[in-house]
């Protein structure tokens, strides 16, 4: 990695004049043509009117409030979504809602940034920059080989909670540093004494004073002000006349404030506050959870609406920047969403940023120019929760789908007669506003603007799209993910070029562990990539007849370029697990439990040939029944387990039942608190989400198309493994 002033060194002029791909020339981020370094600093739920610069009264920000003085104050700026999980998707990887792969808050524990998506943090990490991500991440699963983990989304170092549910805990048992679970002792037993946003402070101070010397950007999102309103001492309005859960709320705002104002005093101290850009902002607009009124303070101002809904006050957010020397100070009216930062952040670092997103940068405007405006703005919302307010706000239609686009000062919004988005347009319901003479979107002018209405109308609707293919970025490698020791197996690479300019002297290396033999079979190298051109490089690959049988081996492809005169370095990871032999493929249709498993730990059933369960021997269990449904063909597990299977990519479908047999049910009312997953190739391709006594069985019905290794798995969901006796009934793969 290199340091900064080898970073500037290879590349200040290019840096101070970079050009873009469509031609434009980019400012400098300072005189000297240093890269930027960047800190983003994302606030959960934290409302438009919060902060002090933005007309609160009653709750005190002055640190924020000072950066807004000395910086850029943006009025119109906007969430890609009205709740967390698709806000954040869109915000790292610069797609509006209707082209981003995540549109809703899903289950916990399932993956949610597509193999495919690329983040802000990819695209910095190709030029060099060291970058961190510290709090709330929000794409589970809890597994630290899950490619939705911010270790494999171009985050080298991560602190914080992995899954959106877990960041509800502000006194956690445990957070996640990288691919590690580290306990909080003091947590323990639903203690309350560590406060994770303290833990993640530290670690976010100490991050920016570890990599002072060289391009840094730092992702600090803690979960503050999302309820519950939680914090160790909210007595700086102990003499308010309002209740615990608004005091709390207000304790905590103030919280991030003096958060952001730590992270500025860590850069003055270490002198490098010229050199580096600060972005303060809010996933989506103010919320009414676990008991705070937004009403007191008014969160989210004179907007109407909170989060989850598409009215202004559940998408627009405060957002700050501040950079001493660059950023001019003063405010901005143009409509901006988060969704311009993967490519402000792309042309500051002079990085390759993808060119299919929707986002467009900014970096002009920081330094006092302009930004080109957008043709229009998108928003979709489907959320399985409907608060009091937001519900209220919607007419009682919080819970069916919306859509909201916004095109010059007009704004539409319109809601399904359902949670489907199939429904005529003459079904949904449109109503109309006029931003500039009504911002607080009182009066619905729909009814005298139906030729308005029309033309909205269609722009939502193309506007969406039920699959976005993205052009590949960087380097991605392909292996069998199943692997025999001492047997040959091919391992292909792909660098493709996504800016609009030629790449110079592409190169792609294979990293394998130590004893691995690699032969290429195609060119690492050549002269040129051009724009749009990929460059395929494949390898026979021997492990070695001594490899660990059952341990994962990560493979890495390391790629460089010559972009616009500098350095540009991406590196593809693949996984693959050793076995001393496979069973054969599926050659037709069967059921699991009549195939050979690879591994199975925790496992019994019907035809069972695995003792593990330590009790009976293979072969002595009776048919399963799940709430009076009998399955002759199955597979009993009790949480945790792990059942692999080899399908080598023959097999197009799984089907199963699952759920709480009925035996574990007779046994207690309280039986199970698992979740089931099944895992493609170390992908979640399905979660179950709860599982217990009272609930029913879950249809699954899963595309395993390609999928080399399959595991089902069940994991405990309540820290008590009490009867927690899981079935897949009828469980079926089909060629």
């Amino acid at each position: 990695m290199p340091t900064r002033r080898q970073f500037l060194a290879g590349s200040a002029a290019a840096l101070a004049m970079a050009a873009l791909p469509g031609g434009q020339v980019s400012a400098a981020p300072r005189a000297a043509g240093r890269a930027p370094n960047i800190v983003l600093v994302l606030a959960d739920d934290l409302g438009y009117g919060e902060l002090g610069v933005y007309d609160q009264e009653k709750i005190k920000t002055p640190r924020i409030d000072a950066l807004a003085a000395e910086g850029l104050r943006f009025t119109q700026a906007y969430s890609p979504a009205p709740v967390c999980a698709p806000s954040r998707c869109s915000l790292l990887t610069g797609l509006h809602s209707g082209h981003a792969t995540v549109w809703r808050n899903p289950p916990v524990g399932v993956p949610l940034l597509a193999g495919g998506d690329t983040t802000f943090a990819e695209v910095l990490h190709s030029r060099g920059y060291r970058t961190g991500c510290f709090g709330k991440w929000g794409f589970g699963p809890e597994t630290p080989d899950s490619h939705s983990h911010p270790n494999r989304r171009g985050f080298e170092e991560f602190y914080g909670y992995i899954d959106h549910g877990h960041a509800h805990q502000y006194y956690p048992p445990y957070l996640w540093h990288n691919a590690e679970k580290k306990e909080i002792p003091d947590n323990a037993n639903s203690g309350k004494k560590t406060y994770a946003t303290d833990l993640i402070e530290q670690r976010a101070l100490d991050f920016i004073g570890a990599h002072a010397d060289e391009p840094f950007l730092l992702f600090l999102t803690p979960t503050l002000p999302h309820g519950p309103s939680d914090i160790p001492d909210a007595s700086q309005y102990g003499g308010e006349s309002w209740s615990a859960a608004v005091k709390g709320h207000a304790a905590q705002v103030s919280r991030l404030d003096t958060l952001v104002g730590k992270v500025v005093d860590k850069l003055k101290a270490l002198g490098i506050e010229q050199d580096t850009l600060v972005l303060v902002t809010s996933d989506n607009g103010g919320h009414e959870e676990n008991g705070f009124d937004p009403r007191v303070v008014q969160s989210n101002g004179s907007l109407r609406g909170y989060k989850r809904n598409l009215y202004e006050g559940g998408v627009r957010v405060p957002l700050v920047a501040w950079q001493p020397g660059t950023v001019q100070p003063g405010t901005s009216a143009r409509p901006t969403p988060l969704i311009d930062l993967l490519p402000t952040f792309a042309e500051l670092g002079a990085a390759p940023a993808p060119k299919d997103i929707d986002g467009i940068s900014v970096a002009p405007l920081l330094s006092g120019g302009t930004a080109p405006a957008h043709a229009h703005l998108y928003w979709t919302r489907l959320d399985d929760y409907a608060n009091a307010l937001a519900n209220s706000a919607d007419g009682g239609r919080g819970l069916k789908l919306a859509e909201a686009v916004r095109k010059g000062n007009l704004k539409a919004v319109r809601f399904a007669p359902s949670n489907q988005r199939s429904a005529a347009d003459s079904q949904w319901h449109v109503e109309l506003y006029d931003l500039v003479a009504d911002p607080g979107e009182k009066t619905d002018i729909a009814a005298a603007n139906q030729a308005k209405v029309t033309e909205l109308t269609a722009l939502m609707r193309s506007s969406w799209t039920d699959t976005y293919p993205r052009d590949p970025y960087g380097v991605r490698l392909e292996v069998p993910g199943v692997v025999v020791r001492g047997e040959k197996i091919t391992v292909k690479a792909v660098l493709t070029n996504v800016s609009a300019s030629a790449w110079i002297d592409p190169q792609v290396r294979l990293n394998m562990p130590d004893g691995w033999q690699a032969r290429a079979t195609t060119p690492e190298t050549a002269a040129e990539l051009a724009a749009g051109g990929s460059l395929t490089v494949t390898w026979e690959v021997t492990p070695p007849a001594s490899a660990a049988v059952g341990t994962p081996f990560t493979l890495r492809a390391d790629a460089s370029a010559t972009y616009q005169g500098t350095t540009v370095r991406f590196n593809g990871r693949g996984a693959v697990e050793i076995f001393t032999s496979l069973p054969q493929t599926p050659a037709a249709d069967a059921y699991l439990s009549d195939l050979d498993w690879v591994t199975a730990a925790n496992a019994w059933g019907p035809v069972e040939r695995d003792a593990s369960n330590g009790k009976q021997g293979a072969g002595d269990s009776t048919p399963i029944s799940i709430q009076g449904e009998l399955h002759t063909k199955g597979l009993g597990v009790h949480a945790p387990s792990n059942i692999a299977y080899h399908l080598g990519g023959r097999v197009k479908r799984l089907t199963a039942k699952v759920g709480i047999d009925d035996f574990s049910r007779k046994q207690s009312s309280t039986a199970g608190g698992t979740r089931a997953r099944v895992v493609g190739d170390g992908l979640v391709l399905y979660d179950s989400g709860a599982l217990t006594a009272q609930n029913a069985p879950k249809s699954v019905d899963v595309d395993v198309t390609g999928v080399r290794l399959l595991r089902l798995v069940v994991v405990d969901n309540n820290n008590n493994g009490t009867l927690d006796h899981t079935s897949w009934g009828s469980a079926m793969v089909r060629v």
